[in-house]
């Protein structure tokens, strides 16, 4: 704590956050510290977490005989739990001042962190569903106000490169959780109390690194190219967000309604990671030992990916490339419906894309929203928009769980995909007057 309340008691200007740097220089050095120790916060914490992710659809599938319409209700329960409290962590983070963003971020890891050891205490399904619905109401908590501090702490003019940095290293994470998941259902006598036990330990870790690194306040960074003005001026146009009402009243805002009416379009018809990645494991007949390295190929793409497409993000328009991002999605639905024989190249292919899919969408939708909503209420912006796509994805994993277990997978994946289309023509359609008018980078603006 003392070395996050020095920090914070740094006078605005003095560098150590980036904010006088120069707005040509270029890479991941010009980002403010503040983002690369959230990245390293969410780095540690998705290795705990993906552990126990790569290893949960196999553990109750194989292990519980869940039908895929049971686990569609428990997956959708994981997914669907942090939705109905992101708006109460966006909202609560605003309350708290310039302190609140990172107090409720850190009740949100704090409250995932305890889960984990409960894991090895719980063996029946409803135990085992609560314990994953607390574990996500932490996760629903710290999403929204952790990316207002990402946004607040970086310029607007790389807000989609800050935003690609967190995502690539909170990937990098995602990478090494299903490998050590891997090494210890192989290495343990009780694989998954072993994987349960060390995701608790690691989880704890991360929450230090954040008590003790992130900053208790972080001042907002005014861009100063014509970029930057402009997004503010847009901003200002837009009606107030208003104390009383924020979720109305952001939702007033043109900019932040039809980005929200997109995001719960095209979540709608986004299949969760899990259901993916069984779709591939039956449809090849993959041993269940590889199961956990699965997720693998997706962090791969991600991790390479976030970084480069956050900065075509800033440049191109960051609504274009997250529509982009989910013809990539299409594409890997394609693929799923090719019939088996593929192996290998075909898993890699699917994998890669849908790698693409999170690096073009994740860190860009959160950049996006904070170009529209006014500094106060930054952690309730990108609360409104999170929470309509993370709901729309927990009613898609109900629906195509039952779609699965009545029609089979290969007409379940096929009804995805048009609804994917469909849904990614009308955001085409719906965004296209949403883009504020943008002048080209000046030669002193960051790319």
């Amino acid at each position: 704590m003392y070395l996050a309340d020095r920090r914070a008691a740094a006078p605005p200007g003095d560098g150590r956050d980036g904010a006088d740097r120069p707005p040509g220089r270029r890479g991941v050095t010009a980002l403010p510290p503040t983002v690369l120790v959230l990245g390293t916060v969410s780095l540690i914490t998705d290795i705990s977490s993906e552990m126990v992710t790569a290893v949960l659809p196999l553990y109750l599938v194989a292990e519980l005989g869940l039908s895929p319409l049971g686990f569609g209700v428990l997956d959708g329960v994981y997914n669907g739990v942090g939705a109905l409290v992101r708006l109460v962590g966006g909202r609560l983070s605003d309350r708290g001042g310039g302190a609140g963003h990172k107090a409720v971020a850190a009740v949100g890891y704090g409250l995932s962190a305890l889960c984990k050891p409960l894991l090895l205490l719980v063996h029946s399904l409803p135990l085992i569903g609560a314990v994953l619905a607390v574990d996500r109401t932490g996760k629903g908590l710290r999403t929204a106000p952790r990316d207002a501090m990402i946004s607040l702490a970086a310029e607007p003019a790389v807000r989609g490169r800050a935003f690609g940095v967190h995502r690539a290293m909170d990937t990098a994470g995602a990478l090494c959780g299903p490998l050590v998941a891997f090494v210890l259902l192989r290495a343990a006598a009780e694989g998954y109390d072993a994987v349960f036990l060390v995701s608790f330990c690691v989880a704890v870790l991360g929450v230090v690194v954040l008590l003790l690194f992130v900053p208790r306040t972080i001042a907002a960074v005014r861009g100063t190219t014509e970029r930057a003005v402009a997004e503010r001026a847009v901003a200002a146009e837009q009606p107030p967000a208003g104390p009383r009402t924020p979720v109305r009243a952001l939702l007033g805002r043109p900019e932040v309604r039809r980005l929200t009416g997109c995001a719960v379009l095209l979540g709608l018809t986004t299949l969760s990671d899990s259901f993916l990645y069984l779709t591939l494991q039956r449809g090849l007949d993959l041993p269940t030992g590889w199961f956990p390295l699965l997720p693998l190929g997706t962090a791969a793409a991600f991790l390479l990916l976030a970084v480069p497409l956050g900065a075509v993000a800033d440049r191109i328009g960051r609504r274009r490339l997250f529509l982009a991002g989910h013809l990539a999605l299409l594409c890997a639905y394609g693929l799923l419906l090719v019939p088996p024989g593929g192996g290998v190249a075909l898993v890699g292919a699917v994998l890669v894309l849908h790698g693409t899919f999170y690096a073009a969408t994740d860190g860009v939708l959160a950049a996006a929203t904070a170009d529209a909503v006014p500094e106060d209420a930054r952690g309730s912006g990108l609360a409104v928009v999170q929470t309509g796509q993370t709901a729309a994805r927990f009613v898609c994993s109900l629906a195509f769980g039952a779609a699965w277990t009545a029609w089979g997978t290969r007409t379940a994946v096929l009804t995805a995909a048009l609804g994917l289309a469909l849904a990614a023509a009308v955001s085409a359609f719906l965004l296209r007057r949403a883009v504020p008018a943008q002048p080209p980078n000046s030669p002193s603006e960051p790319a």
